[in-house]
């Protein structure tokens, strides 16, 4: 008896789990920016205080957005949310001018730069967030949208959080000695607000399945995956060319990656209203992020004394264990299809 109620407490919460260790590393890990670059050890005690940061704020999200009866777009949306609350007013990346100074050229107004901002906030919304979201649901069929959580779960996972935003706002003021003014931290929490309340405010559209067949999930990963890649291989051909890139820092690249992610979420969003939009699809789109994410972080060069052999040894780990989770979601997805055939 005493088994049975173990094993089924550990079914519970495997999912939540998962998610709360699964973000920080397609958060922080892959890229492969960090000094941690290659020594496996260190990222695994890291996840200490990355875990309750990015696991924490993705088992939020995802609460809030399936105990409320919400889908994809209210995940989005506050997965952007997210990404200005952690860039304005956590580690305040979007406002500090050690990250790109003002001498670059998609310099705004209150210390932002276009380029880091679009960088920032994206990245959480489809790495932080959005992307182990997916992939973790795809385990988990018959609970993709029912939360994982109970109260006192919910609880916890919202204290840890801000214990981990707490560290990390005193950590990052302590070690480059900025913080926002009031007018920058001001704007950044009414741009939060709105976001969250857009997100569970929005109407929900029933619309009628499209006519067009749906395209299968290889063209959408293809898709993610094209629409995320393209920015970085125009640099690294221009480069090999011998020509000069600089100009995909300023407002050509912000413009370029803002008409590929706001085609991609066309496509999707007339794809996903269409007869046979199914797990497989969703996957898709998770992975061609992830693969992209992988891929990149073999050109990143990391900040502090990373010897190459350790950068490229990290890199090469986390590229395949991108490639075997996606190939474990995907076996998993065929089995259940299988299972109800």
């Amino acid at each position: 008896m005493h088994e049975a109620r173990q094993e089924g407490f550990l079914q519970r919460i495997a999912p939540a789990l998962g998610l709360f260790l699964l973000a920080p590393v397609t958060a922080e890990y892959l890229i492969g920016y960090l000094p941690v670059t290659g020594d496996l050890v260190q990222m695994l005690l890291d996840l200490w205080l990355l875990a309750p940061l990015y696991g924490g704020a993705a088992l939020i999200i995802r609460e809030a957005a399936r105990r409320t009866g919400r889908g994809w777009p209210a995940i989005i949306l506050l997965s952007a949310a997210f990404g200005v609350f952690q860039a304005g007013l956590v580690d305040h990346s979007l406002f500090d001018p050690a990250y790109h100074g003002t001498a670059d050229p998609t310099y705004l107004a209150l210390g932002i730069s276009g380029t880091t901002a679009l960088a920032f906030i994206l990245g959480h919304v489809v790495w932080s967030i959005s992307a182990p979201i997916a992939i973790v649901e795809t385990f988990v069929p018959r609970r993709r949208t029912v939360p994982w959580l109970g109260r006192a779960g919910l609880a916890v996972t919202g204290v840890l959080y801000a214990l981990a935003s707490a560290i990390i706002f005193r950590g990052t003021a302590e070690e480059s000695g900025f913080l926002p003014s009031m007018p920058q931290m001001l704007g950044a929490a009414v741009v939060v607000a709105a976001l969250i309340a857009l997100a569970f405010t929005m109407r929900r559209r029933s619309e009628p399945p499209g006519d067009l067949p749906v395209p299968g999930p290889w063209a959408v990963g293809a898709a993610a995956f094209a629409a995320l890649s393209v920015p970085t291989f125009i640099e690294l051909v221009l480069e090999l060319l011998g020509a000069s890139s600089a100009f995909m820092s300023g407002w050509p690249g912000v413009a370029l990656n803002l008409v590929l992610v706001g085609a991609l979420a066309l496509l999707v969003r007339r794809w996903s209203h269409r007869e046979g939009w199914s797990a497989a699809h969703t996957l898709a789109l998770a992975g061609g992020a992830l693969l992209t994410r992988a891929w990149i972080a073999f050109l990143v060069v990391p900040f502090g004394d990373v010897a190459l052999h350790d950068k490229l040894i990290g890199n090469t780990v986390l590229f395949v264990g991108v490639a075997v989770l996606l190939t474990a979601a995907a076996l998993k997805i065929r089995m259940e299809g299988e299972l109800h055939e």
